[in-house]
């Protein structure tokens, strides 16, 4: 007998939608409807329509009324697994949202003729080159069922057999990769952006064939987007790589995930409930039992407290050439120089026989400015935002709203004229021009982005992040502007720098100099020593001390004054360490920010849930404004939010 009532998830964020709701199944869909398909139905206020997602299929329902039928079904194909629906629900009761939200980043909207191609083709039969597994002791036991490990990354570049540059790491991932797929099984990747996405799948085509390789990128188009996604729902040998979202993508026969450099800010999902990739790949490696692998050339506090706890395995290379890193001070020269002498003439002798990779901090020609005079910043007169020189011989211009200060005056002195403050790309490329006559000049950052470079003599002008592979690897690397770098009032500065300065000194070639410019102390001798470990154990043991994440988790809950005291008064005292604020925000609301423990986090989080609810019911209570407009309620919950925290 086929299933006569289908629980079914509301495609909503309307919090009180944030549940199964019971609806009968027509007969002419009774063979049709399954568990996981899309479906519309419809609700009860104003008949409306709405989509959705079969999670359940039962005989009864616990509803004593007559239940609507299911409106219509959209697609047979059941795109939302019970491993997904599983995963969505567990991240979004952690995070006190709505699975929905999570679901939403997971199911790519549909396509029909992409749907109808795939139902027609064929599930592909190609098979896997197999290949050694080098560098780390016992490498194929990373990707073992149930395996947690944190793996520092080999610090170089690699070429792969076709001759393509990539990173070390790529290559290794690759590697487990082809293990993973001879037992038939998948592997997930996740990696910040598609410059790492690219590597990796160029260091996957040497060994796996194309047609067993999905791609989840938000550069895809939608439909070459959901393509990759209905690849994914077949059962078999696969390797999933991606961006943040792809931690959610269906695999059945999971074997591993890994996720590349988590520190990244790119793996903090924006939307709400916020998630990021490491949160929901640690549930799904719970949930699923698979492998689950940390990597990255330093260790993020949160994953150097796993390790410490004993839930993660600490996994070093057997062989780990260090760079060749030298720290100078721009004060040995008199403190007038940028670059000192010695990074110059570093520089001078590396252009003999390649590239040269020059890291600058801010792109743009000034990105900061200040009066010439009684040297005050410039600072915008619509917004207060600090003004800077986009390009050469441009006017000054605010990087906040962008409104552009023609007649710019200083309002302590009077005086027009402006003095550069900081130097971005633009302004780096010329002084380089001018000191390297002849040599050419190639600039990346985030208005142009440059993913490789060949291995003839350039300056490679890069903000951080924004550093293009080079063939063979750079023959020098100069670090510039680190001190303007840790300058940023953020709790995770530091990690930050030595992540980015990390990256880029893997790129350079095999005993070449990274030179890193203005930045001693514990911080610069941990990256000359190249031991990001113990400096992310002494930061953690820094945040242990002042009760900072991720020693302890926080939740900021922000709107109107009376919702967050209401809000934050709702939990229990026993459930909380303290309570910082209310402080004033400058969209009017105030914010408050909840510090607890972990084990509190499922009571915490299911509160603050509550409460969400009872300020938009009070909302729905409320009258209407003219027109039958009601505001949005005006309380939002986030947790575990660092930048918060400065």
């Amino acid at each position: 007998m086929s299933a006569r009532v289908a629980r079914v998830m509301i495609d909503s964020s309307v919090p009180a939608l944030d549940r199964l709701f019971d609806y009968a199944v027509p007969d002419d869909m009774a063979e049709q409807v399954d568990v996981g398909c899309r479906v519309r139905v419809p609700l009860r206020s104003g008949g409306r329509i709405a989509d959705g997602f079969v999670v359940e299929l039962a005989e009864e329902s616990d509803f004593e009324g007559q239940l609507s039928p299911i409106d219509s079904l959209v697609s047979s194909i059941p795109v939302l697994t019970q491993e997904v629906w599983q995963l969505a629900r567990s991240v979004a009761d952690r995070a006190a949202g709505n699975a929905s939200d999570v679901v939403r980043l997971a199911v790519p909207k549909r396509h029909v003729r992409v749907e109808k191609a795939w139902l027609e083709s064929e599930a592909p039969t190609a098979t896997v080159e197999a290949v050694a597994v080098a560098g780390y002791s016992g490498a194929p036991s990373l990707v073992d069922p149930g395996t947690r490990s944190a793996v520092s990354s080999i610090p170089h570049l690699d070429e792969t057999a076709d001759g393509t540059t990539v990173a070390a790491w790529a290559r290794t991932a690759a590697q487990l990769a082809t293990v993973v797929l001879s037992r038939g099984r998948k592997i997930i990747i996740t990696v910040p952006d598609y410059r790492d996405q690219n590597q990796v799948l160029a260091a996957v085509s040497e060994h796996i064939p194309d047609a067993l390789v999905s791609r989840l990128d938000a550069r895809q188009s939608a439909a070459q987007r959901y393509r990759a996604f209905l690849e994914c729902l077949r059962p078999g040998p696969r390797v999933i790589v991606g961006n943040r979202s792809a931690v959610y993508a269906p695999a059945p026969d999971l074997d591993a995930i890994v996720v590349w450099d988590d520190a990244d800010e790119l793996h903090a999902e924006p939307l709400a409930p916020y998630v990021h990739t490491r949160d929901a790949a640690l549930i799904r490696q719970q949930q699923s039992g698979c492998a689950l692998l940390f990597m990255g050339h330093t260790r993020s506090v949160e994953c150097q407290r796993l390790v410490e706890i004993g839930w993660f395995d600490a996994r070093d290379p057997d062989r780990q050439p260090r760079p060749k890193v030298i720290l100078t001070d721009p004060d040995a020269d008199g403190g007038a120089a940028r670059i000192p002498s010695a990074a110059w003439k570093t520089a001078r002798l590396a252009l003999e026989n390649g590239p040269v990779l020059v890291q600058v901090a801010r792109p743009g020609y000034a990105p900061v400015v200040a009066c010439r005079r009684c040297r005050t910043g410039a600072r915008c007169r619509r917004c207060g935002g600090a003004l800077g020189i986009p390009r050469r011989d441009s006017p000054p211009q605010c990087g906040l709203c962008g409104a552009v200060a023609a007649n710019w005056s200083c309002d302590e002195c009077g005086d027009t004229n402006l003095r550069l403050v900081t130097r971005g790309t633009g302004r780096t490329t010329e002084e380089l021009g001018r000191a390297f006559p002849g040599v050419p000049v190639v600039v990346s950052d985030g208005e142009r982005p440059i993913e490789r470079v060949s291995s003839k003599p350039s300056l490679v002008i890069a903000t951080r992040g924004a550093e293009p592979v080079p063939d063979g690897g750079y023959h020098a690397v100069l670090l510039l502007d680190g001190d303007r770098m840790l300058a940023r009032e953020a709790l995770t500065i530091a990690m930050d720098c030595l992540r980015w300065w990390s990256s880029a000194a893997s790129m350079a070639a095999r005993a070449a100099p990274v030179v890193l410019v203005g930045v001693g102390g514990r911080l610069g001798n941990a990256f000359a020593s190249w031991t990001p470990a113990s400096f992310a154990a002494e930061e953690l043991a820094d945040r242990r001390e002042l009760r900072f994440p991720p020693a302890v988790r926080t939740v900021s809950v922000s709107g109107d004054l009376a919702a967050v005291d209401a809000t934050v008064s709702a939990l229990d005292p026993s459930s909380y360490l303290d309570v910082l604020g209310p402080s004033e925000l400058e969209d009017g609301g105030v914010r408050s920010i909840v510090r607890f423990s972990y084990s509190k986090g499922p009571e915490v989080a299911r509160t603050l849930r509550a409460e969400l609810l009872r300020v938009v019911a009070q909302r729905r209570r409320a009258p209407a404004a003219k027109g039958g407009y009601r505001p949005p309620p005006r309380l939002r919950i986030r947790f575990d939010e660092t930048e918060i925290v400065t």
